[in-house]
């Protein structure tokens, strides 16, 4: 069976998601019992709910939001990855709050949509040292230019599990392997960050990709990180911009044909059992 790390779950009716207006596509509910039918058709047994990005003072709401959904009779969300503004002199309490909450599994900043040097400022690196020993994870979501910002936050909290988003958001249909290729071997260096396989079938050409198409991308990251430090997410509903949920698990399955048992099964379920204690 497959854990799902990377789900979003989007109710306009209970949250406000200001980026969602560029997005025509995406603009509308996702809501978690579409998610559900489809997941569980599909294999996967358990999720992690992944921050949406709401407007900024409703981040603890979103929490409890989710909570109420996994609450729901055999709901397949085990935990969440809440939002978080460590550029903010707030974030110290706001991390002690959420470490008090076994629910709350890690945090993520979305990095792709502000300037790069918001992450190199003196209280956005203090605040995510802060997060050692906290056991709560970062997720990186940076393009692929980024990532040398990327390890510069990785070397400041060795303690910190971090996790890379969606392969680094490689540019698969426009075939820009660098500075992709080199930067994700780069990261992988640092022992403290895994990767996460999903999102990548938003990156390519919606009318003609196959898991041929995926494979280099998804390849490199694998290889790059090793079978122990890679994670699988289905990030719906950003994945329907590429085919939808089914359609990539499906290609997962053609891309780890030749797999040992065991490989397949890390990447699957094993590692995210692990790291985030499920």
């Amino acid at each position: 069976m497959i854990i799902d790390t990377h789900l979003h779950v989007i109710d306009p009716v209970a949250l406000d998601y200001p980026w969602l207006a560029g997005v025509p596509a995406l603009n509308q509910a996702w809501p978690y019992a579409t998610y559900e039918l489809e997941a569980r058709r599909s294999g996967i047994s358990q999720s992690l709910h992944m921050e949406v990005d709401v407007a900024a003072e409703q981040i603890e709401d979103e929490c409890n939001y989710v909570k109420t959904l996994a609450e729901r009779p055999d709901s397949l969300i085990s935990g969440a990855i809440a939002s978080c503004r460590p550029e903010e002199p707030g974030f110290a309490a706001y991390l002690e709050r959420q470490r008090q909450d076994s629910f709350i599994k890690g945090f993520r900043r979305v990095l792709h949509v502000v300037p790069d040097e918001l992450s190199e400022q003196p209280l956005f690196r203090e605040n995510i040292k802060r997060m050692s020993g906290s056991g709560l994870t970062f997720d990186l979501c940076v393009l692929p230019h980024q990532l040398p910002q990327a390890m510069a936050l990785a070397d400041l909290a060795p303690d910190v599990t971090f996790i890379l988003d969606h392969c680094g958001v490689p540019d698969i249909k426009g075939e820009a392997r660098q500075p992709w290729h080199d930067n994700v071997a780069g990261l992988a260096k640092r022992p403290n960050v895994m990767a996460k396989i999903s999102g990548v079938v938003a990156y390519a050409d919606p009318e003609s990709w196959i898991a041929e198409t995926l494979r280099p991308w998804v390849e490199h990251t694998i290889s790059s990180f090793g079978w122990d430090r890679v994670v699988w997410g289905s990030d719906w509903p950003v994945c329907t911009l590429g085919g939808g949920l089914m359609p990539w698990v499906a290609a997962t399955h053609a891309l780890l044909e030749g797999v040992s048992p065991e490989e397949k099964a890390k990447l699957l379920s094993g590692n995210a059992r692990r790291i985030w204690d499920l």
